[in-house]
C-alpha cells in the first residue's frame, strides 16, 4: 500500500512537471518576442526624434505583455505554497559537529521537494523580472510623452499682434477658400457605382434628418406643454426628458445628414473631414444650448442656479454668444488645418475669436459671481452660511474671469498652444459641470417621485450623495478635457486595481469588494437572527427580559466578529503581516484608549455576568432610574424625571451599584409616623397593622411589621415595614398608606404632633422702652 501511494505521488509530480514544461516553453517563446520589443522600445525612448505615434503603439504592446507577466507571477502559487509548507515541515538539516544525522529518507525528500520548488519558481521569477521591466518602460514612455506635451504647450509661436504675420495669414485663408471652392465645383452631383445603389437609403436618411432638425424642437415644446397640463406627478422628470429631446432629435438629424453624405461618396478627403467638423460643431452647439437652458432656465423654479431673471437672461445670452464664436472658430481653424499653412496663420486667425470668447466668458463669470444661496441657522444671532454650491459656483465665476484675462495675453505673447489649452478646456469644463447639475436634479426628481416627497426631495440626503457620485464619475472626463491621455487614466486604473501592500499582503479593490460584500451579508444575517430570537424564540422561553436582551446583544457581537473574520479570510488578507502594526496599536491603546477599552471590557462583563439588566431599577453615582440600554461602551439610565443619564460601563463594574429589582421585584417599603405622648401605643400598633395588611401590594408572607422605634423629642415614633410584590410601586403604596393613616388617626382621635418650640428671653426688660428717656422737642 505504501508503494502504491508513492507511485501515485510520482505520477502526479510528473504530470505537474509536464504541464509546467509546456507553460515554461510558452513563456520562453513570449520572452523572445518580449526581449525584442523591449530592446526596440528602449532605443526609441532614448532617440531624440522618436515618433509619438510609434511610442504609443509600442506602449500598447508593452501593456499587453505586462498583463501577461502579472498573471504569470501567480503561476502555480498554490503548489509553491504547498511545497514550502512541506519543506518547512521536514525541518532544517542538522548542523555542527556532534549533531545527530537525520534519516536518509528525510534528506532525499527535502532535496526532491527543493528541486521541484526551484523548477516552479523559475518561470515565476522570470515573469517578475519581465513585469518590472515592462512597468519601467511604460513609465519611461509616459514621461517622454508628457515632456513632449509640456514642450509643445510652452513653445513660442508667431505673435498675432505682429503686422508682419497678417499678410501671410490672409494668403493662407485665400488659398484654403480657393481649394474648398475648387473641390466643391468638382463634386459630382450624380453618384456612381455602389453609391447609386444606396440612393434610396440616402434619400430616406436626408428627408428624415431634415425633418428631425426642423421639427425636433417644436415637437419637444409640444410634449412639454402637454405634460404641464396632464402630468400630476413627476413633472420634473418628464420635463427633463422632453428638454433632452430638443438635443437628441436635432443631433440625430445631423447624424443622418452626415451619413447620407458619406453614403453618396461624392466628397473628397478634405471636404469629408470638413463635413465631420461641421457636424461635430453643430452637435456641440446644441449641447451647449441645452445645458444653458437647464442651468439658467427662464422659470426660476426649474433653473438650477437661482439668479435674478435679468441675470439669467444675460447668462443665457453670453453662453449662446460663446457657443456661436466657438463654432465659427472651429470652422475657420478646421478649414485651415485641412491643408498646409504657415505657423503664423492659426494664431492670427484665432486671436479675434479668442478676444470675443474671453469677453463673453468674463461677463458670464460676473453673472456666476453674483450667485448667493445661504443656509439658515437655527440661532437668530448667528449669521447664515453660504451653501457649498454657492461657494463652488462663485469659484467657477472667478476662474472664468481669470481665464478670460489670461488667455488673450498668453496668445498675444506667442503662447498659442498654452492659451488654447486653458480657454477651451475651461469652457468645456463649465459645460460638463452644468450637465452634472442637470443630471443631479433629474435624479433628485426621480427620488422625489419614488418616495412621494416631490420637489422637497431635492434637499434630501440621497440626491446630495448621488450628486457627489456624479462629480466623481465626471472627473475622468474633466481630466481628458484638460489634456490627460486615455493611457494616463488607464494607468491610474491599473495602479488602483493592483491595490496596495500591507506587510506581505496586497489588497486590491476586488479584495475590498469581497470584504464589503461578505461582511454585509454576515451583518444582515446576524441582524435577522437577532430579530428572530427577540420576537419569536426567546419570548417563548422562561428567560427574563434582561437575559433575553443579554443573549441578543451577545449574539450580535459574536455575529459581527465572525462576519469580520470571514470577510478578512474571504478577501485573502493575511493577518499575520499585521502583527507589527497590531503591536504598535496595542501600545497606543494602552496609553490613549485605556478608558475606551476598559468600558468595552466592562460592557462584555455586564452582558455575561448580568449584575444589571435592561429594565432594572438601579442607583449608581447618586443617579437613580431604570436601565434602558446596555451598549458596548456605556449604559443608558432613564431617571424618574424622564432624563437620560449615560453611565460608563466601568463605573457599573468597579463602583457601588444598588439594584432594587435584581432577580425579582420584591422590595420593602418603610413608612414612618409619630403620635403624641400619652397615646395608647398598642392601639396605634393595631391600627397601623390593619392599614398595612389592607394594602393589596403588601405581601402576607412575610407579614408587615409595626415597630415602636423611638421616644422622639416631639412624638412617639412608629414605623411600618412591609414587603411589596413589586417594588416599582413603592411610592404609590407609601402614598396610600399615609392617606389611610391620616384618615384613621382622625377617626380615632389620635393626634399627630408637630414640633413646637418655646422662646425664653434672658433679659426681657431690655425690650421695654423707658418713657422718661424719650427726647422732647
Amino acid at each position: 500500500m505504501r508503494m502504491v501511494r508513492h507511485f501515485l505521488w510520482i505520477l502526479a509530480l510528473l504530470a505537474s512537471m509536464s504541464g509546467l514544461a509546456v507553460a515554461q516553453d510558452t513563456l520562453l517563446k513570449d520572452m523572445e518576442r518580449w526581449d525584442n520589443l523591449a530592446n526596440r522600445t528602449e532605443t526609441a525612448v532614448d532617440a531624440p526624434d522618436a515618433n509619438r505615434i510609434v511610442l504609443e503603439a509600442m506602449r500598447v504592446e508593452i501593456v499587453e505583455f505586462r498583463e501577461e507577466f502579472d498573471s504569470a507571477r501567480n503561476l502555480n502559487a498554490g503548489r509553491i505554497a504547498t511545497l514550502r509548507e512541506q519543506i518547512a515541515a521536514l525541518g532544517t538539516p542538522p548542523e555542527g559537529e556532534g549533531a545527530q544525522p537525520e534519516p536518509v529518507e528525510v534528506t532525499a525528500k527535502r532535496d526532491e521537494l527543493t528541486k521541484t520548488l526551484n523548477t516552479l519558481l523559475a518561470p515565476v521569477q522570470q515573469a517578475e523580472a519581465a513585469y518590472l521591466r515592462a512597468d519601467s518602460l511604460v513609465a519611461q514612455i509616459d514621461d517622454r510623452l508628457r515632456n513632449e506635451q509640456t514642450q509643445r504647450l510652452l513653445s513660442l509661436s508667431p505673435s498675432p499682434l505682429n503686422p508682419v504675420n497678417w499678410p501671410v495669414a490672409l494668403h493662407d485663408i485665400r488659398q484654403s477658400l480657393a481649394a474648398v471652392a475648387t473641390e466643391t465645383k468638382g463634386v459630382s452631383i450624380m453618384p456612381g457605382g455602389q453609391a447609386r445603389e444606396n440612393l434610396p437609403l440616402v434619400v430616406v436618411m436626408t428627408l428624415l434628418g431634415l425633418v428631425l432638425i426642423m421639427r425636433g424642437r417644436t415637437w419637444s415644446a409640444q410634449i412639454v406643454r402637454r405634460l404641464r397640463t396632464n402630468a400630476t406627478r413627476g413633472f420634473g422628470i418628464w420635463q427633463f426628458v422632453a428638454s433632452l429631446l430638443r438635443v437628441i432629435l436635432p443631433v440625430a438629424g445631423i447624424a443622418l445628414l452626415l451619413g447620407a453624405v458619406i453614403q453618396l461618396a461624392i466628397l473628397d478627403k478634405r471636404l469629408t473631414e470638413l463635413a465631420y467638423v461641421v457636424a461635430g460643431l453643430a452637435a456641440l452647439m446644441l449641447c451647449f444650448r441645452w445645458v444653458s437652458e437647464r442651468v439658467f432656465h427662464r422659470d426660476e423654479d426649474i433653473a438650477l442656479i437661482s439668479l435674478p431673471d435679468e441675470t439669467r437672461r444675460r447668462a443665457r445670452f453670453y453662453v449662446a454668444f460663446v457657443t456661436i464664436v466657438v463654432v465659427l472658430s472651429g470652422l475657420a481653424l478646421g478649414l485651415l488645418q485641412t491643408g498646409e499653412t504657415n505657423p503664423a496663420t492659426l494664431p492670427v486667425v484665432a486671436f479675434p475669436f479668442f478676444i470675443a470668447i474671453s469677453f463673453a466668458l468674463f461677463r458670464l463669470g460676473q453673472c456666476l459671481r453674483g450667485y448667493r444661496e445661504e443656509i439658515e441657522t437655527p440661532d437668530p444671532d448667528t449669521e447664515n452660511r453660504s451653501s457649498s454650491l454657492s461657494r463652488f459656483v462663485r469659484g467657477l465665476g472667478t476662474g472664468a474671469m481669470v481665464v478670460a484675462c489670461i488667455a488673450p495675453l498668453l496668445m498675444a505673447a506667442g503662447y498659442f498652444e498654452l492659451a488654447s489649452a486653458i480657454q477651451r478646456p475651461y469652457i468645456l469644463s463649465l459645460a460638463v459641470l452644468g450637465l452634472v447639475l442637470a443630471l443631479q436634479r433629474f435624479l433628485a426628481d426621480i427620488y422625489g417621485a419614488i418616495t412621494g416627497q416631490g420637489a422637497a426631495a431635492r434637499d434630501a440626503l440621497m440626491p446630495v450623495l448621488l450628486g457627489m457620485l456624479l462629480v466623481l464619475l465626471s472627473l475622468p472626463v474633466l481630466a481628458l478635457i484638460w489634456g490627460a491621455r486615455i493611457t494616463d487614466l488607464s494607468e491610474i486604473w491599473t495602479s488602483f486595481s493592483r491595490g496596495f501592500s500591507i506587510g506581505d499582503s496586497r489588497i486590491s479593490p476586488t479584495d475590498f469588494l469581497y470584504f464589503v460584500v461578505i461582511f454585509a451579508v454576515g451583518y444582515v444575517v446576524t441582524r435577522i437572527v437577532q430579530g428572530t430570537l427577540r420576537t419569536n424564540v426567546l419570548p417563548k422561553t422562561k428567560i427574563d427580559i434582561g437575559g433575553q436582551n443579554a443573549i441578543v446583544s451577545g449574539l450580535g457581537y459574536v455575529g459581527i466578529f465572525i462576519a469580520a473574520l470571514l470577510a478578512i479570510t474571504g478577501a485573502g488578507i493575511d493577518l499575520s503581516s499585521l502583527a507589527i502594526v497590531a503591536g504598535a496599536l496595542s501600545v497606543g491603546i494602552g496609553f490613549g484608549l485605556q478608558n475606551i477599552v476598559s468600558n468595552f471590557v466592562s460592557g462584555i462583563i455586564l452582558l455575561i455576568e448580568r449584575p444589571i439588566s435592561e429594565g432594572d431599577w438601579i442607583e449608581v453615582g447618586g443617579q437613580m432610574g431604570y436601565v434602558r440600554d446596555i451598549s458596548v461602551r456605556s449604559t443608558r439610565i432613564e431617571t424618574f424625571d424622564r432624563t437620560d443619564v449615560i453611565v460608563p460601563n466601568a463605573d457599573l463594574v468597579s463602583g457601588t451599584v444598588t439594584n432594587y429589582t435584581r432577580g425579582n421585584t420584591v422590595g420593602r417599603v418603610i413608612v414612618a409616623v409619630g403620635v403624641a405622648y400619652g397615646t395608647d401605643t398598642r392601639k396605634v400598633e393595631k391600627i397601623l397593622r390593619e392599614i398595612a395588611e389592607g394594602q393589596p401590594m403588601v405581601l402576607a408572607t412575610p407579614p408587615p411589621g409595626i415597630l415602636f422605634v423611638n421616644f422622639g423629642a416631639d412624638a412617639l415614633e412608629f414605623e411600618i415595614r412591609a414587603y411589596l410584590r413589586d417594588v416599582n410601586w413603592m411610592m404609590v403604596v407609601k402614598n396610600e398608606i399615609n392617606h389611610a393613616i391620616a384618615a384613621r388617626f382622625a377617626e380615632e382621635g389620635i393626634e399627630i404632633p408637630f414640633a413646637q418650640r418655646d422662646l425664653w428671653l434672658r433679659n426681657p426688660e431690655t425690650l421695654r422702652q423707658d418713657p422718661g428717656s424719650e427726647e422732647t422737642e
